[in-house]
C-alpha cells in the first residue's frame, strides 16, 4: 500500500524516509516525466512504498530536494540509508531486488534490447523533450513540431515497430508489462498532449499504455493536482 504526502515537515518527513521500506521522492505528476517512470514501474508491479511529492518551480524546490539528495533532481529513491537518485539506476534496483516480479523481460534477447532502448530513452530525445515538455493536462495538438522533435518521433516509432514485432505480439514492447513500458509511459503522454498521428498499432500500443492502471492511476492523480510549476508553463509552446 503507498501513502502520500507533500513534505509538509521535512524533520518528519526525513525521519520517516529513513524507515525500513522504500521512499520514492518526485515532483508535480503533471509535469515529471522522470518521476512517473519508476512510480509507475512500482506500482505496476506492486511493490510498495511511500511516495513523497516535492513541488516544482518554487523558491524552496532546490532546498527541499537538496535534502534528500545532492543532484537536485528528482526522482529519489530512498531505500533505508541508501540513495538511489537516477530513474533508470531506481528501475535497476528494483529489479535486482525483486528478481521474481520480472521488471525486465526474461528471455535473453529480449532484455537486452529492453535495456537498449530504455538507456536510449534515458540519454536521448533532447530536441523531443525541449520542444515537446510533458503537461498532462495540457492539449497543445499540432505544436511543437521542430524539426528534432519530429526526427525524435520517427525514431521513437521506429524503436515501438521493432519491439513490438520482434517481443511484443501486440502487447507491450515485450509482451507483458515491464520497466520498458514505464519508461516510454511520458513518451505516450507527450504524443497525447501533442495529438501526434502515429501509425494504427503504434495508437493501439499507446492505448494499451494508457489503459495500464499504474498508467492510469498517474494520470488521473495529474489531472486532480492543482499546483502549477511556472517555468515548466512558460516553456510550453504557444
Amino acid at each position: 500500500m503507498q501513502t502520500t504526502q507533500l513534505d509538509p515537515s521535512l524533520t518528519t518527513t526525513l525521519a520517516a524516509a529513513r524507515e525500513p521500506g522504500l521512499t520514492l521522492v518526485i515532483g508535480n505528476k503533471n509535469y515529471s516525466s522522470w518521476s512517473m517512470r519508476p512510480w509507475v514501474a512500482m506500482t505496476a508491479f506492486g511493490i510498495p512504498f511511500q511516495e513523497v511529492r516535492v513541488l516544482l518551480d518554487q523558491p524552496d524546490t532546490a532546498n527541499l530536494i537538496a535534502n534528500y539528495s545532492a543532484c537536485g533532481r528528482v526522482p529519489v529513491l530512498l531505500a533505508g540509508e541508501m540513495t538511489i537518485w537516477d530513474s533508470l539506476a531506481i528501475c535497476e534496483y528494483l529489479a535486482e531486488q525483486f528478481p521474481e516480479l520480472h521488471l525486465w523481460p526474461q528471455d535473453v534477447a529480449a532484455r537486452a534490447m529492453a535495456r537498449s532502448v530504455c538507456a536510449e530513452m534515458h540519454a536521448g530525445f533532447a530536441d523531443l523533450r525541449t520542444a515537446m515538455s510533458m503537461n498532462i493536462r495540457a492539449s497543445l495538438p499540432g505544436k511543437g513540431r521542430s524539426h528534432g522533435a519530429q526526427a525524435d518521433i520517427g525514431r521513437i516509432s521506429e524503436i515501438w515497430e521493432e519491439c513490438l514485432s520482434r517481443f511484443g505480439h501486440h502487447q507491450f514492447l515485450f509482451g507483458e508489462f515491464s520497466i520498458a513500458d514505464a519508461y516510454f509511459a511520458p513518451v505516450v503522454m507527450r504524443f497525447r498532449t501533442y495529438g501526434v498521428s502515429l501509425a494504427p498499432a503504434l495508437n493501439a500500443y499507446c492505448e494499451r499504455v494508457l489503459a495500464q492502471p499504474a498508467v492510469a492511476r498517474w494520470v488521473a492523480e495529474a489531472m486532480a493536482e492543482v499546483e502549477t510549476a511556472p517555468k515548466h508553463d512558460a516553456e510550453m509552446p504557444e
